[in-house]
């Protein structure tokens, strides 16, 4: 994997965590925030860590932020700052550029300014965790929009043998794409791949399709 350019701009625990956990993967990462604190503490788990203020465009600009592959703007609670740096970072060439919204009216916003993906981290954790409740056979799960998604579920009595056997596709309108099994991964298995209970399932198919098979598992 070519390790990307990364800018994150404000280091809150949102930020902090985005920009230490994508050095970690190998990436280079520049992180900047106003608040001098702030920057203290990630100086040394980042590539580069910087005082600026987002809202200014010739602080952006000093920085090179049309350079960047992705450009997270991960500023918490100020909706202002949050639009004057992602309109910023948009006008001066970022390519790509991930916005934080604390709500729905500064997602509306920020996707109007061009963001070209906005996320709501405790909107989407809150959403992630109700289904988690509500399904628990659910492990996690990946919205591919027109109502598809990559769902990974774990496997009981009931969906044991051969995917041939199980007929997944024909039964539930799914297709195991992946199958982990203590610490090991099948990706792309065969019809003769064996399924056994407590296997975590990674299938993708429409949202009909999947709640079909989560009833079948929970009954």
């Amino acid at each position: 994997m070519k390790a990307k350019q990364c800018l994150v701009v404000g280091l809150g625990r949102f930020g902090n965590a985005v920009a230490t956990t994508l050095y970690e993967m190998g990436h280079e990462v520049v992180a900047v925030d106003y608040v001098e604190e702030n920057v203290e503490r990630i100086m040394n788990r980042v590539t580069h860590a910087a005082i600026v203020d987002a809202t200014d465009e010739r602080g952006m600009r000093a920085i090179g932020v049309g350079d960047f592959d992705v450009v997270v703007i991960a500023i918490g609670t100020d909706v202002q700052a949050n639009i004057l740096a992602t309109m910023n970072a948009k006008s001066l060439g970022a390519p790509y550029v991930v916005s934080k919204a604390v709500d729905e009216m500064a997602r509306r916003v920020l996707e109007r300014i061009g963001a070209d993906l906005v996320v709501r981290p405790e909107h989407d954790m809150g959403v992630r965790l109700a289904r988690q409740i509500a399904n628990p056979n659910v492990v996690d799960a990946l919205d591919l929009g027109s109502d598809h998604a990559i769902v990974e579920l774990e496997a009981n009595e009931r969906l044991r043998g051969t995917l041939m056997e199980l007929n997944m596709t024909g039964r539930f309108g799914v297709q195991v794409i992946a199958i982990g099994r203590r610490g090991q991964l099948e990706v792309s298995p065969r019809a003769d791949s064996t399924i056994e209970s407590h296997d975590k399932l990674v299938v993708i198919g429409s949202g009909h399709s999947i709640d079909e098979l989560r009833r079948y598992l929970d009954k």
